[in-house]
């Protein structure tokens, strides 16, 4: 098979690939004219953040599967690979220890002031009062969505001494110890944290809404670890300011540009500018899961899952 590489990813990749006997092609620094010449030979794009449109699709009559290095499948027209008959794959497997890593580590820095005592040291400030922190231990912490990172989250919070509740509209019978599975009423009237794992789809944009901070029955420590957009930011930023949400901490946000690598600064910037000057938000640049080892492992992962369907190089 023909296989083009349209964002550069780790090398293991195409190099399990052609050890399979498969043709790897590197895509990403080419012209469009030569990019559009070898779509129409392909049989398997293998793509990061690059959007997979219908009309790409379109283009590439060969076309067998795409194959995405990551969780999210946003960019990529699904439906309409769907009635194609064109297999889509992606490896959230790959990362899931470095996203549930991150969200301890964000609750934890929330939790016990972080960011403002070492802002505070730095500034020649001792105010070990101001920034008495509070313990995880004994807290209960909601996770919404219970796939790959939903789940690896709940893994990383044993022995930390909580109760985890876990809501998932789509999955049930994961209830195990130290997990209990929930609707989402229950979550948010018993939850001390609530953390979304969430992918982007038309049903979950904006699923963390105005309504949705109104029904927390009491103030809630909040993490964003999915895709910006599951995210109402103005919402968010009024349940903080009303005391409904202690604190956020978001790794990504809803400003992001499609190619999830920076943000729109023309995207609402009234809201923008009071996200990134609040000071009970912490923000990071969508690392959640970027690590080391996630990048071998996103892109090793979905080796296995195209070897697995396309083994040999026939087509």
């Amino acid at each position: 098979m023909r296989i083009g590489f349209i964002d550069t990813v780790h090398p293991i990749l195409a190099q399990r690939l052609e050890r399979a006997g498969h043709t790897c092609i590197a895509m990403h620094s080419l012209s469009g004219n030569e990019q559009e010449a070898l779509r129409r030979t392909l049989n398997g794009i293998v793509v990061r953040s690059r959007r997979m449109d219908a009309d790409v699709i379109d283009r590439s009559p060969e076309l067998r599967f795409i194959a995405r290095v990551g969780a999210g499948l946003e960019n990529i027209d699904v439906d309409h690979c769907r009635k194609k008959g064109i297999m889509v794959l992606n490896s959230p497997e790959g990362n899931r220890d470095g996203v549930g890593e991150s969200c301890v580590m964000l609750l934890l820095a929330l939790m016990k002031s972080l960011v403002h005592a070492n802002m505070s040291v730095r500034a020649g400030l001792w105010p070990r009062e101001a920034l008495r922190g509070t313990d995880l231990r004994g807290k209960t912490v909601g996770i919404i969505g219970f796939g790959q990172m939903g789940s690896s989250f709940a893994e990383k919070l044993r022995g930390f001494g909580v109760r985890i509740l876990g809501h998932d509209k789509y999955k049930s019978g994961f209830s195990r110890a130290g997990i209990e599975e929930c609707g989402l009423d229950q979550m948010l009237d018993e939850s001390d944290v609530i953390s979304l794992h969430l992918p982007l789809t038309a049903e979950t944009q904006h699923f963390a809404n105005a309504a949705f901070f109104n029904r927390l029955k009491k103030p809630t420590w909040f993490l964003n670890t999915s895709r910006g957009g599951v995210v109402h930011t103005k919402a968010l930023l009024d349940a903080i300011d009303d005391g409904r949400v202690i604190a956020a901490a978001l790794d990504v946000l809803e400003f992001e540009k499609p190619e999830l690598d920076g943000l729109d600064p023309s995207n609402d910037q009234t809201t923008q500018h009071r996200l990134m000057h609040h000071d009970r938000v912490l923000l990071t640049p969508h690392i959640a899961g970027v690590t080391h080892e996630g990048k071998f492992k996103m892109a090793d992962v979905l080796a296995t899952k195209i070897l697995h369907h396309f083994p040999h190089a026939t087509t």
